[in-house]
């Protein structure tokens, strides 16, 4: 963000912008932040404020660079700690990497009980990590007193077609277009949330009678949020309670970290690890206050330690909060928030204490918390992580310092995605940098995944997941791994990888965000759902009628746009470059269509052939009859139909709402949305073409050619620019968002814009459109860097240890309260944690059950028949088939005419197998239990084509 001008880069910060807004993004840029301690938690912070576009940060510390921080630090490399470098000396010029509009200073000076903190005037926000609690209550002090403060961290409305209004109770609407009820226009009436379809808005009995219609815009009404000082505080906290099913821990926590504190304060260091006498000695701290034992014990032996993904979730909540102060959107946390991830620990228990002992190495932080067996199990797992975009970054980060799959452990993280870096997307991947943009994100990512821990093994591809590539992700690749991560934001890609981790009984972390809101989901075979066992309702489609002529809103006007787009630059040009693929002589067409032979598309082509525009004034021509066509006829024809006054059989008019009657647009050369600067890039105008404005104002003087004739010519000359190989072809433009150049958006954003001063609208400024048309999802750095965290924390505390190792011991798992899934929404006050939904089993007949997890098996042979497979399914499981179905081919319906005669027939022979197949999954129905019932669906039967399930 370009601080100075005030000018925000789009290309960098367009997903962000729509999250924030512009007011919000310039208020960042103009604040300074002090951020302290260089620790895990401090770089997460320093890198997602940096990345978000604040004008500066200064990163205080004054601790050098130990192995310690290996494990923690992915900003720190080894070489740093072998020159025994400062970390903020270490981390600043690779945090000021990450946006090069974010001015990075540094400090070492102390910052303790006799520091001058004059010097914090300056900055807007200030955030301390590792810092005693005295400290914290001094600047806390000193923020809380500086002017401005420093901040740290009735009548009934029915929505129509059912549709949900998306308010709260306290909120306050404005209202406008009400026909009758004219008062209620332009006014603020606070809404009284009376179900998800309908409101209330208070007394309306003396206003004039309602008629129809009407639209209601959502008022943000500032609120003043006062936080009481940390002194205030300590005794009596406002705690927030993210998971509901340990109410009493918050408050525990907040009594075991005060403790903690008390005794740093005493013996001048942490509780060492392992040490059953400052186990003790913490807890006698707490006895004024009930705290659980097992949890100060728990908090002693791990106080020295770094759990990564659990910083990252806290650095992520962290960061969003400095935002929030910063710019004043969105409502802040209130006002103490503690996450625990004790179910890491607990089953640890009863190893040695030697296991959590450090060994000199980067992994010393981690091996405090989970111990040195869970640490080998780590370095062996196999991971295939699909997709290497903001999410994928954080999710690799988090590998790399947890240290999941070493080279020399025989461990691996596949990634793969086939997309390449663009500019936008450095905005929130941290792993990359403006000279990777245009290469492509798995193998960027995985080099700089090496250079946070280089004994990391990743094997980086640039596939797509999905049928096309089951050769390379088959079967055996799948089983051959510990876990699966999904790291998408396409909901198909996510329902196939889920299918195939259900298929092979393979473990899946999802997780996905949209703007301030995120969310993570743990899917563990033989327990939970998986990720296709609920749907998001379908996405409603716009009528095609309300697209065509009966416009409401501003998302309807950018779709049609969007259409117009498709339609000119996309679809027309495909089909005439697919008809010449199939018709390489224009001649032999001409003559088979004057022998009276029909061509399919031969019309279409010829017409946009002879119409072709070869001068830059046939350009003009061609956009001033296409305006006289969109925005004047169209009205006209549609008020000539339909007038004003026309009612329909019921006697109410026809135009109202959402209907709105359509005003015809005079063509005006001085009006700045028929003629504006759009760049365009193929045709350039000479002086000539630039005089020929009085052309464009009477389209009836041009003429294109359509006689037939000309149509003839126009054929000929194709069919010799073929042969002469100068190309008159027609390439279609795939629409893209980001490219300014290529006026695509300028194209969507002035026809949707005309449209909708036809139709009354309220236009949408060039960044909403772009939102719109290019569907893009609200994306900040700050949400994903705290749901990887989470989906990693959150992951470590599902299945004990068996979770800990991400299944690799395959272990029993924990009692199923412990599998959890996590909501986090940092637009609101909202940070919560569920529990997934345990996998519900069918019951097709007595004592016969199956959840979506289970695979019958039947093993055949060459000979092996339809009806052998049908007899073995009934004699193995008890079961009548009915109906056998493979992918979307149908082999056995029993209503199907013929067949009946495909009983005798091989499963070789009505599969038709490859070479190297060997079993396919059948969808298989069984008889009901009643006549007049449904057949019903039993779980996939897995057919091996062999006795052994080998090759056959």
């Amino acid at each position: 963000m370009a601080a100075d001008l005030m000018e925000i880069d789009d290309s960098l910060y367009s997903r962000q912008r729509y999250v924030l807004g512009d007011s919000a993004m310039h208020q960042m840029a103009q604040s300074s932040v002090f951020l302290s301690g260089m620790g895990g938690l401090g770089v997460e912070i320093a890198k997602n404020i940096v990345l978000a576009g604040v004008k500066a940060v200064t990163l205080h510390d004054t601790k050098q660079c130990e192995t310690w921080d290996l494990g923690s630090n992915f900003f720190i490399h080894k070489e740093d700690v072998v020159s025994q470098r400062r970390r903020v000396e270490a981390v600043s010029p690779r945090v000021a990497e990450l946006n090069p509009y974010v001015h990075v200073d540094t400090c070492s000076s102390a910052l303790d009980d006799n520091t001058d903190l004059s010097f914090l005037r300056k900055y807007q926000c200030v955030i301390l990590t590792e810092a005693r609690l005295s400290l914290q209550k001094r600047v806390n002090e000193f923020c809380h007193s500086q002017q401005p403060p420093i901040r740290d961290s009735p009548g009934v409305v029915t929505c129509m077609d059912n549709q949900p209004h998306g308010l709260q109770t306290g909120q306050s609407v404005v209202f406008r277009e009400v026909s009758g009820m004219m008062e209620l226009n332009s006014t603020a009436r606070q809404v009284s949330v009376l179900s998800p379809h309908s409101f209330a808005i208070g007394d309306t009995s003396q206003l004039q009678p309602y008629a129809h219609g009407g639209f209601f815009v959502l008022v943000k009404t500032p609120k003043t949020y006062k936080f009481e000082t940390m002194e205030q505080q300590l005794c009596d906290p406002q705690v927030l309670t993210p998971d509901f099913s340990k109410p009493e821990a918050p408050l525990q926590i907040h009594a075991a970290m005060l403790a903690l504190d008390t005794f740093q304060e005493q013996h001048s260091r942490l509780p060492n690890i392992g040490c059953l006498q400052d186990a003790e000695a913490l807890l006698k701290l707490t006895e004024e206050t009930p705290v659980n034992t097992e949890l100060v014990r728990c908090l002693s032996r791990t106080a020295r330690g770094t759990l990564p993904p659990l910083a990252a979730a806290v650095g992520g909540v962290a960061s969003q909060e400095v935002l929030k102060a910063i710019t004043g959107k969105f409502a802040p946390l209130q006002q103490w928030l503690y996450l625990d991830a004790i179910e890491v620990v607990r089953p640890l228990q009863s190893l040695s204490a030697e296991d959590f002992f450090p060994r000199g190495d980067r992994y010393d932080g981690l091996r405090a918390c989970i111990g040195e067996s869970m640490c080998l199990e780590l370095h062996k797992l196999r991971v295939f992580m699909v997709g290497c975009g903001a999410i994928g970054c954080e999710m690799l980060k988090n590998f790399a310092l947890l240290g999941v799959g070493l080279t020399k452990s025989s461990g691996e993280v596949c990634i793969t995605d086939p997309d390449l870096i663009e500019k936008s997307n450095l905005n929130r991947q941290f792993l990359f940098r403006p000279h990777h943009i245009q290469k492509p994100k798995s193998t960027t990512a995985a080099e700089a995944t090496h250079d946070i821990n280089p004994d990391l093994q990743v094997d980086a591809h640039l596939n797509k997941v999905c049928p096309a590539t089951e050769n390379i992700y088959s079967d055996s690749f799948f089983t051959s791994l510990n876990l699966v991560v999904t790291a998408l934001d396409n909901v198909e890609a996510r329902r196939y990888v889920d299918s195939r981790c259900v298929s092979n009984q393979r473990p899946l972390l999802d997780s996905g965000t949209m703007g301030t809101k995120g969310h993570t989901e743990i899917i563990v075979p033989n327990l939970t759902e998986s990720y296709n066992s609920h749907r998001d309702p379908p996405e409603e489609e716009i009528p095609f009628c309300t697209l065509k002529s009966f416009p409401s809103v501003i998302e309807h006007t950018i779709q049609w746009a969007r259409d117009k787009f498709e339609n000119a630059f996309v679809h027309k040009p495909s089909m005439y470059s697919s008809f010449w693929q199939t018709h390489s002589s224009a001649e032999v067409v001409l003559q088979r269509m004057q022998a009276g032979e029909s061509l399919e598309g031969s019309f279409q082509v010829i017409k946009l052939l002879s119409r072709r525009p070869s001068q830059w004034e046939q350009c003009v021509t061609i956009a001033r009859l296409k305006f006289e066509k969109y925005f004047k006829r169209k009205a006209l024809q549609l008020l000539h139909s339909f007038p004003l006054d026309t009612r329909l059989k019921d006697g109410s008019l026809f135009w109202q709402s959402p209907k709105r009657p359509p005003a015809p647009i005079d063509f005006d050369l001085n009006d700045s949305l028929i003629l504006s600067d759009v760049k365009i890039p193929e045709y350039k105008p000479s002086e000539k073409c630039i005089e020929t404005d009085e052309t464009a104002k009477k389209p009836d003087q041009m003429k294109m050619p359509v006689s037939s004739e000309e149509e003839r010519e126009a054929i000929i000359q194709l069919e010799q620019a073929i042969a002469t190989d100068r190309g008159l072809q027609m390439t279609p433009l795939q629409f893209e968002k980001d490219d300014d150049s290529n006026g695509h958006l300028d194209f969507v954003t002035s026809a949707s814009s005309l449209r909708a001063r036809m139709y009354s609208i309220e236009p949408a400024d060039r960044l909403k459109t772009k939102r719109i048309a290019g569907k893009i999802i609200p994306a900040i750095a700050t949400a994903t860097a705290a749901v990887a965290g989470l989906v990693r924390t959150s992951h470590l505390t599902k299945k004990s240890i068996a979770l800990l190792t991400f299944f690799a011991l395959q272990m029993s798992p924990v009692p199923y309260p412990h599998h959890r899934t996590l909501l986090l929404m940092h637009r609101f006050d909202i940070f919560t944690m569920q529990y997934s939904n345990r996998s519900m089993a069918s019951f097709p007949r007595n004592n016969i059950y199956f959840s979506i997890w289970d695979c019958w098996t039947i093993f055949g042979h060459e000979d092996f028949t339809l009806s052998d497979f049908m007899n073995a399914v009934r004699e193995k499981y008890g079961i009548e088939p009915t109906m056998v179905v493979h992918g979307v081919k149908m082999l056995y319906v029993p209503v199907m005419p013929g067949h009946s005669k495909r009983l005798k027939l091989t499963m070789q022979k009505l599969i038709k197998p490859s070479v190297d197949r060997r079993y396919v999954d059948l969808t298989v129905s069984f008889a009901p239990e009643a006549d007049g019932d449904e057949d019903l669906p039993g779980p996939p039967v897995r057919y091996y084509f062999s006795p052994d399930g080998e090759t056959p």
